[in-house]
């Protein structure tokens, strides 16, 4: 018996140039171009003479093409409306993407049923809607009575798009549907990802279920010929991520072997469907559990799906070859060309990622496909499925094929139906067609992923679905369209590292899903060494304290506060240093600025060390806050350059005016525990940039991160007088601000500690001093009933208890629309349960503690109290040591109940009726605070309207409200929120600056010599 192989590991994004010299390389060693060509030529003939009275994704797409404001209507009602339970917000979802469009004047040009019927549905629909409100009485009346009917037909034509995309809404239903069809069928129950344990219950019993059924009816043909079912693992585990795999790993390969053995006591097609780039590792992990078991054996049914648009297609390929032959079996294998391209960018972006885990070109996707089929082929351990709608993908497997018979192809349902009748014409290679099973307002959703990704420019099926386009751009060899290996990569799409230029470089990243990654990162942390030690700038007579950890009470490190009766001299020491630090150059200080940037990634290791000892992070939030410090200091430093440059500004004859910047002087920087390293460096820095020096008193709860940042800028070239430290309590800030040398402060913290501070501003002698305040707030989300639940629940999640809600921006108050709150806050209940609380250091844990025991006193009374009261609908469990909160929710009976921030792992839940949304946004704003908030809707009016309203500083649509990006997203808000202007925007930096104007009268030397000297 052959050696079991090693996990799978493969480099996670390698460079797009090594490919496609190898698909050059491979093309010159051989290949039948001239025969591809040719069998790809008869099929898109044979797709072209085929006509189906129904009408296919090729059909819809060419009436609505997603380029248009028609094409793109008719996708968001898809993906809405069938879920809106209530008339009120299906009218105004229906009205705003109709108005969007202009289906009233729309003439199917398509004698298919499908198209025709959705065109007219949908085009009296926007007749009813019309162009404008109307006024009169009569067409009030029409109106009103017009209303059901639009609705009737708007929803009836989403129906009819179901019931064309979608198999079945049942397995019943689907069964009977596959009967006496010669394709082979797999069905998928389109579990698109659990969120709580009763989600993973309800999945696995509706894929038992459906195996039962499906085994039921499976007839007498052998594998490969019978039917199956296609899992998907995310759906069978709440918590299906990296980090958690030591706990996926002991759950859900049992959990997954029951449902095999279901499949192989039936002799079924058992399908593990393909997941993000990130969980392919864990998904082979799991797989690999499950294939190992002796029960399997003598069962070839077992399968799982590859995407070629991931790099590490090859390796997957390789991977299950070795695991079959390891336990001396065979195993299906689907390839595909892949799903969620759009998010993998994303999401590599957002990482800050040194490359891209999928091809950026879709012919690069196009050859890898091509070459996975080729290796697939050669593979004696693997069936081969080839699941594509790309008529030169099918000719390309026909030619490679050769004389073997044993693969088969596939198509989704309701797409490719003419390809594959044009297939049938030259081959008799089986076919088998993904088939989606569920309700219609379940799976619309999925289905406009599925047209939208078909539809995309540069897809085969959006192509076909042009009959001016041309035979030879639907056959076009793709290795010629990339040519040479410098353009294997999309022109316009720029790397990670580069989407913010000329901004800032992106800071560097990790992907947790790439195990060589994170285990490189955690060795980083493990290797950071002590001691320690935060003290004061000037002298100070105090004994050094113990910095204590909330995480289990340690000594984390020693701290020696500064005395107050000593900020005086510190602030003296500081003034002697600002006339020369505010003459050097602009280009000096951002370079220094720049080189901090730098040792903050270089040294990584030692700040996320310490940010979660310190001050409790959980791995992911550590290593966000130290990206967003080496962020901030960059984009900083390419502001300067900007902002502080002389300005000439305009005048009349013989006269110069020149408008140039300067620092104020000392800037007193008082910064939070929440973000001891971010908001720390960011206020410090955006003073030294711009000529001021600074005297930085960090939080009492976090000095050690601050002292650490402070020397690291030192390293960087900032002189020591230049930035002093200042650890202490309360006591040591007021004597700062007080002080007459003070030529500014800027501030993080509570609303009370910012008033006292504006208050001392005004009361002390000297020169008036701008105070730059950011004080929290009430930041609340509303969700409608158009909103996606398991879109909401992940994004309420993020925002209300990742660094246990200890963020300024984090989700106090959800408001949701009171048809759907009961069903929401339980989803969000359901997944709360799922969060791992304990020690941040263990890589599984998704919440930490709260600061200290002073802050967890605060909210555990807070949260007895809401229970005493009844409102108390979870909260769930924490180790016993430590200054662990819960997560909790809590029912109010209306969003102004809540009038202070409760700054922790506390969510309020409040519904609203339909029809008050603008009463809603209102009764939000009138708390005072206008930092962020949230809104979920698929309503483009009432986002338009929410931000023309702008009751808050930041605004996120249909996302999490937390984790604001550098230069991206300007973090500030106004009213009891904070002064402005936003942290990391545009503006920040000129509120740390003095203005000089100098005006020369040039004439004054005898006469304008430039006027003068002015030709003719």
């Amino acid at each position: 018996m052959n050696p079991i192989p090693q996990p799978f590991a493969a480099t996670y994004a390698p460079p797009d140039e090594a490919f496609a010299s190898a698909f050059l390389q491979a093309r010159g060693d051989g290949g039948s171009p001239g025969t591809v060509e040719a069998k790809a030529l008869a099929l898109v003939r044979g797709m072209r003479a085929e006509h189906s009275a129904l009408g296919g994704v090729e059909d819809f797409l060419h009436e609505f093409s997603l380029s248009s404001r028609e094409g793109l209507a008719v996708m968001a009602l898809a993906e809405s409306l069938l879920r809106v339970p209530d008339d009120a917000t299906a009218d105004a979802l229906i009205a705003d993407k109709l108005t969007a469009g202009d289906f009233s004047h729309h003439e199917s040009s398509s004698d298919t049923v499908l198209v025709q019927a959705c065109a007219f549905a949908l085009g009296f629909s926007a007749r009813l809607v019309g162009q404008g409100e109307p006024h009169s009485l009569v067409a009030d009346l029409a109106r009103r009575i017009g209303l059901p009917a639009l609705r009737v037909a708007a929803r009836q034509a989403m129906r009819l798009m179901g019931a064309h995309f979608v198999f079945g809404e049942t397995i019943e239903d689907a069964l009977a549907r596959a009967q006496d069809r010669r394709e082979r069928f797999s069905f998928d129950m389109l579990g698109e990802g659990a969120r709580s344990a009763r989600d993973a219950e309800r999945y696995f019993e509706a894929y038992a279920n459906a195996i039962r059924a499906i085994g039921a009816q499976a007839g007498e043909a052998p594998l490969p010929g019978r039917p199956g079912i296609s899992v998907k693992l995310s759906a069978l585990h709440p918590r299906y991520e990296a980090i958690s795999r030591e706990r996926v790993l002991r759950e859900l390969p049992p959990r997954v072997l029951e449902l095999a053995h279901l499949a192989k006591a039936r002799d079924l097609a058992f399908t593990i469907d393909a997941e993000e780039a990130d969980r392919l590792e864990l998904s082979l992990d799991v797989i690999a559990r499950v294939v190992a078991d002796a029960s399997l054996a003598g069962w070839e049914g077992f399968g799982l799906a590859v995407q070629a648009y991931q790099k590490r297609a090859g390796a997957v390929i390789d991977y299950v070859s070795a695991l079959a032959t390891a336990h001396g079996r065979r195993f299906m294998l689907r390839l595909v060309k892949g799903a969620y391209w759009d998010s993998e960018i994303k999401r590599a972006q957002e990482r800050g990622l040194a490359d891209y885990p999928v091809f950026t070109r879709k012919a690069m996707t196009d050859l890898n496909y091509d070459a996975c089929a080729a290796k697939l082929l050669d593979e004696t351990r693997i069936y081969p499925q080839f699941a594509t709608h790309n008529a030169r993908s099918v000719a390309e497997i026909l030619t490679s094929a050769g004389g073997r018979r044993d693969y088969e192809f596939q198509r989704l349902h309701g797409m490719g139906d003419a390809l594959y009748e044009a297939l049938a014409g030259m081959s008799d290679a089986p076919v088998r067609v993904y088939a989606p099973v569920g309700p219609h307002r379940d799976l619309l959703a999925y289905l406009v992923r599925r047209l939208i990704e078909n539809g995309a420019n540069s897809s085969f099926v959006a192509r076909a679905a042009d009959p001016d386009a041309p035979e030879a751009a639907l056959i076009f060899d793709p290795l010629k369209m990339i040519g040479d290996a410098a353009h294997a990569r999309h022109p316009r799409l720029l790397m990670p590292a580069q989407i913010y230029q000329p901004l800032r470089a992106n800071s560097q990243g990790v992907e947790f899903g790439d195990r060589k990654a994170l285990a490189a990162l955690c060795d980083e942390i493990a290797a950071a060494q002590g001691p320690h030690e935060a003290r004061p700038g000037a002298a100070s007579r105090n004994a050094l304290r113990d910095a204590i950890s909330p995480i289990d009470g340690a000594v984390v490190g020693k701290v020696c506060e500064t005395e107050a009766k000593d900020a005086r001299a510190m602030m003296l020491t500081a003034a002697k240093a600002f006339p020369r630090w505010n003459a050097a150059p602009v280009e000096t200080r951002a370079r220094m600025l720049e080189q901090a940037a730098d040792l903050i990634e270089a040294r990584r290791g030692a700040f996320i060390a310490l940010l979660q000892s310190e001050a409790g992070k959980t791995l992911d939030d550590a290593l966000a806050e130290v990206r967003e410090a080496a962020d901030m200091c960059r984009y900083y430093a390419g502001q300067a350059r900007l902002v502080c440059a002389e300005a000439k500004l305009p005048g009349p004859t013989g006269e110069d005016n020149r408008l140039g910047y300067g620092g104020r002087g000392v800037f007193v920087c008082i910064s939070p525990w929440n973000f001891p390293l971010a908001i720390f460096l960011g206020q410090v820095a955006a003073a030294l940039v711009t000529g001021n020096v600074v005297v930085a008193k960090p939080a009492e709860q976090t000095p050690l991160i601050a002292a650490m940042a402070a020397a690291l800028l030192h390293e960087a070239g900032v002189p020591g007088e230049v930035l002093r430290m200042a650890p202490g309590g309360g006591d040591v800030g007021a004597a700062l601000v007080a002080d007459p040398l003070t030529a500014g402060v800027v501030f993080t913290g509570s609303v009370e500690v910012a008033q006292r501070i504006n208050r001392a501003l005004a009361a002390r002698e000297g020169a008036i001093a701008p105070l730059i305040a950011e004080t929290g707030g009430i930041s609340a989300m509303i969700v409608d009933s158009t909103a996606l639940i398991e879109q909401v629940v992940d994004d309420v999640l993020a925002s209300a208890f990742r660094s246990a809600g200890q963020r300024c921006s984090a989700l106090r108050l959800l408001c949701v629309q009171e048809e759907i709150a009961p069903s929401l806050i339980e989803a969000v209940i359901g997944a709360a349960m799922e969060l791992r609380i304990g020690d941040p250091r263990e890589a599984g844990v998704h919440m930490g503690p709260v600061i200290d025991l002073e802050a967890k006193a605060k909210l555990d009374a807070y949260v007895a109290k809401q229970r005493a009261a009844g409102r108390l609908l979870y909260a769930g469990d924490v180790p016993g040591q430590g200054s662990f909160v819960p997560p909790c929710v809590i029912r109010l009976d209306r969003p102004s109940d809540l009038r202070d921030e409760i700054f922790g792992p506390v969510l309020h839940v409040a519904s609203w009726r339909a029809g008050r949304f603008e009463a809603l946004v209102e009764e939000i704003a009138s708390s005072g605070f206008g930092l962020t908030m949230g809104l979920h809707t698929r309503i483009e009016a009432r986002i338009l309207g929410l931000a023309r309203r702008a009751p808050a500083g930041n605004i996120y649509i249909n996302r999490n409200m937390i984790g604001a990006v550098v230069g991206g997203q300007p973090f500030g808000g106004f009213g009891l929120s904070g002064t402005g202007p936003k942290a990391g925007g545009p503006e920040y930096l000129r509120r740390f600056l003095r203005e000089t104007t100098v005006t020369l009268n040039t004439a004054s030397f005898g006469g304008d010599a430039g006027l003068l000297s002015l030709d003719e």
